[in-house]
């Protein structure tokens, strides 16, 4: 794989007087060295040559033996054999091109304490994450982050939806947009509350007021958005119940914002109820999207796709935590849009969006028992265009179609747990892992290639990662 995708070194190095003159140069460092620390690769004008293309658009589906133009981060054309005079040629022969995998919920700041929840009461998630996430610093926060977004890249995704749920002032969420800007990810931001924070108290809005009103500094041109991790109505004990003044006060504060708004509902037996709750208070909309909804009734569904909510699904955490089965095929079944949640790998151990897509259809078809239930074609799609309607993006990316901004990724079917080129859509769902993604492109900008990180140093931020973990359970007594 690596001797034919590779471009050749020869030509790279006579054509740098005309990547200069491109205005390109910054393209070098993105097709072979990493990059200057926090400088990401410049966009640029290449052809991807030979690949089979899932383009994931109903109206063209996949191409064999084709071909994606893409020039300053837009794809201008997919197709076999096209003509791109002056493109920076990749050989894509033994890949499969696809949209780059759309991630729509993910603790990212908890990556620092990757797999640190136990196997009893006293070391279990949310102990684990009020406890320790209460003994943060905002540097522990850039720490975390740029890991979970260092794995991301190298697992194919594109765009992740940061939901920040230990924001204990403006410098923690500074720090973790910090990790975001630098890594060169496509995200949403959800601001949220801290960890240990009382229900009678409610989040920050001055300090969401002032993060949105200077958002460009944050945005990192215009790759990331602003939303709003709402803490919801509370549980349905009294005693942990958050008061109408509270919740009415943050999520009307995000509208007046025009802010999306995200929020953990109907996740578990402990939690039934919540969204009707939700659409009794007429809190329910379009820009809402809805966490977990293991528990949802056919009522609550009903409720969701009136108001054109979407939901988030996360079955690698549902299943560890014990909050049971999703209800994948009554969301789609009911037209909803549903995307595919990382959560947090605290608690589930990494960030592989293959193993959740392939979960999401085992467990949908055992349930059934039926194995036609729910196709990997399916699945795809709900890590593609599907994941990226649920979050609002679906006119910038999850297809590759012209004019689209160019989020994508290569995987290898050479490696040996692929080889045999089948199925597309079933190859990538049920056998492909993080390890056969070659490449990873996001709005133009090269950042993984050849199977390397290249806006990031992978063996800095995991040394970097490790010490702000060691540092961090030093001062919380957590051994």
């Amino acid at each position: 794989m690596a001797a034919t995708s590779r471009l050749n070194r020869r030509r790279v190095l006579k054509g740098g007087a005309a990547l200069g003159a491109l205005g390109l140069a910054g393209l070098a460092p993105a097709l072979g060295a990493p990059a200057p620390k926090s400088k990401l690769p410049m966009r640029g004008h290449i052809i991807i040559r030979n690949a089979y293309v899932m383009t994931m658009e109903p109206g063209t589906g996949d191409i064999k033996d084709a071909d994606v133009h893409i020039r300053d981060g837009v794809i201008l054309a997919v197709g076999p054999k096209l003509n791109a005079p002056g493109a920076i040629p990749i050989n894509g022969a033994g890949t499969i091109v696809l949209p780059g995998l759309i991630e729509t919920h993910w603790h990212m700041w908890n990556t620092l304490l990757r797999s640190m929840s136990g196997d009893k009461p006293d070391l279990g998630y949310f102990r684990t994450t009020a406890a320790l996430g209460q003994k943060y610093e905002p540097a522990d926060m850039y720490q975390g982050t740029r890991l979970a977004a260092a794995e991301a890249i190298n697992n194919g995704i594109t765009f992740v939806h940061d939901w920040c749920h230990n924001i204990r002032s403006l410098d923690y969420a500074d720090q973790d947009l910090r990790a975001l800007r630098e890594s060169g990810l496509r995200a949403r931001f959800s601001y949220g509350g801290a960890q240990g924070m009382s229900n009678s108290q409610g989040i920050a809005l001055n300090d969401l007021q002032q993060l949105e009103r200077d958002w460009q500094k944050y945005a990192g041109e215009g790759l990331i958005t602003l939303g709003l991790a709402w803490r919801g109505m509370g549980g349905n004990n009294p005693a942990t119940a958050i008061s109408p003044e509270i919740y009415k006060a943050e999520i009307e504060a995000a509208r007046k914002l025009g802010l999306p708004i995200s929020v953990h509902a109907s996740g578990s037996r402990a939690a039934v109820g919540q969204v009707a709750t939700i659409a009794k208070a007429g809190l329910l909309a379009k820009d809402m999207q809805i966490i977990h909804g293991v528990v949802l009734t056919p009522e609550e569904i009903s409720a969701i796709k009136d108001a054109g909510a979407s939901v988030s699904l996360s079955p690698t955490s549902e299943l560890r935590i014990g909050f049971g089965l999703p209800q994948t095929a009554n969301l789609i079944a009911a037209g909803i849009p549903v995307g595919l949640s990382v959560d947090t790998v605290e608690l589930t151990g990494n960030a592989d969006m293959f193993g959740i897509m392939k979960f999401i259809q085992n467990i949908e078809n055992g349930k059934s028992e039926n194995e036609f239930k729910l196709t990997a074609r399916r699945v795809l799609e709900l890590a593609t265009i599907e994941g990226a309607r649920s979050m609002g993006i679906a006119d910038k990316v999850g297809t590759l179609q012209p004019g689209k901004r160019a989020d994508l990724i290569m995987v290898s079917t050479r490696d040996i747990n692929l080889g045999v080129f089948g199925d597309p859509a079933h190859m990538l769902v049920t056998a492909a892992q993080p390890s056969n993604v070659d490449t990873v492109m996001v709005d133009g900008r090269i950042l993984k290639r050849n199977g390397k990180l290249i806006a990031l140093n992978a063996a800095q931020v995991t040394r970097e990662a490790a010490a702000a973990n060691a540092a961090l359970r030093q001062r919380a007594n957590w051994w």
